[in-house]
């Protein structure tokens, strides 16, 4: 099973400590793994506040059955179990499930929320971290909680389909069915480019002069200057609004009227990273002057052009996430 694992003699003596009832064992434990459970919770609930709550509620698990584990597997694939059937729960309890949106109208989805690159685990493999994607991420969440859980553990872990089946207490057959329905669907919907696009830039240099260039038009109130930066077919989100533009033309004139009015001079932008791709936190100025953390932008790239701008506004929360303060110093 390609889930890695800690140094067996630590983890071991740790083991045998936590299952005598030391907390504190416990917790050591579980450190080294809490950066790839939140990603791994990330994928399935596509909320980084739902991530968290998720992962709380795994160690809770995990610490009440430490007593239960049998050594004879994988401690961090035994974590994985208790993650995803905690992730399938809080999935179950959310107001309107993804599935029974029509894939049609699906134009964002509401509880979407970027996920900071600096909570990445640094020894994630290669596909792990780029499962983090926001057009994945996004996808993903226009599937059936089932076929969210089948293919992350297949395709992003690596675990065999009899695993998968003996944790979702299903077939071999039914699991691989529901892989291949749902490596479809993602393929369509990412095809189809329409909550965001895959960022895939041209090379790193040309990422970091579009993001130069993309804040030096902000600054400079130039929406003509965004608007040459975008593909024909850019596609811009704002979740939790229903909103999708499409086109040049249709982005340009959100710009030059919803953002603060069209004053893009009261919103400063900071550069950062989320999900794998650049991304510019925005500070709208108040009444006094001051500018404070008001939203998150994530782009993605084609080639040397902006193909997707996700916006995520009313998020301060977030900030502190991105290692950014509450309140910018001029």
């Amino acid at each position: 099973m390609a889930v890695g694992a800690s140094s067996p003699v630590d983890e071991s003596a740790l083991l045998a400590a936590a299952r005598e009832g030391h907390e504190q064992a416990f917790e050591r434990l579980l450190e080294p793994h809490r950066r790839a459970l939140r990603a791994h919770c990330y994928r399935l609930l596509g909320s980084l506040h739902d991530a968290e709550d998720a992962l709380q509620e795994t160690s809770l698990r995990a610490w009440r059955s430490i007593d239960r584990f049998e050594p004879r597997g994988p401690f961090r694939a035994w974590l994985y179990r208790i993650a995803t059937n905690v992730c399938l729960t809080a999935i179950e309890r959310r107001a309107r499930l993804p599935e029974a949106l029509d894939p049609e109208e699906a134009e964002v989805v509401s509880y979407l929320q970027p996920f900071p690159d600096r909570l990445l685990d640094t020894e994630l493999a290669v596909e792990e971290r780029e499962s983090l994607g926001l057009a994945f991420v996004s996808v993903m969440q226009l599937l059936p909680p089932r076929q969210r859980a089948v293919l992350v553990l297949r395709e992003v872990l690596g675990w065999s389909a009899k695993e998968v089946a003996d944790l979702l207490g299903d077939s071999v057959a039914s699991v691989n069915s529901a892989l291949q329905r749902a490596r479809e669907k993602l393929d369509r919907e990412r095809a189809a480019g329409r909550l965001a696009r895959d960022h895939a830039p041209a090379s790193p240099e040309s990422e970091a002069r579009l993001v130069g260039r993309f804040v030096a038009a902000w600054e400079a109130v130039d929406v003509d200057a965004i608007v040459a930066l975008l593909a024909e077919d850019a596609v811009m989100t704002m979740p939790p609004e229903p909103m999708r533009l499409l086109g040049t033309r249709a982005i340009g004139e959100f710009l030059r009227t919803v953002p603060a009015g069209g004053a893009l001079e009261r919103i400063r932008l900071l550069p950062t990273r989320a999900n794998g791709q650049p991304a510019l936190a925005a500070y709208l100025e108040d009444d006094s002057g001051t500018h404070q953390a008001y939203g998150v932008m994530v782009l993605a790239l084609d080639g040397d052009e902006l193909a997707s701008i996700t916006g995520f506004a009313g998020y301060p929360e977030l900030f502190p996430e991105l290692g950014l303060p509450p309140v910018l110093d001029d």
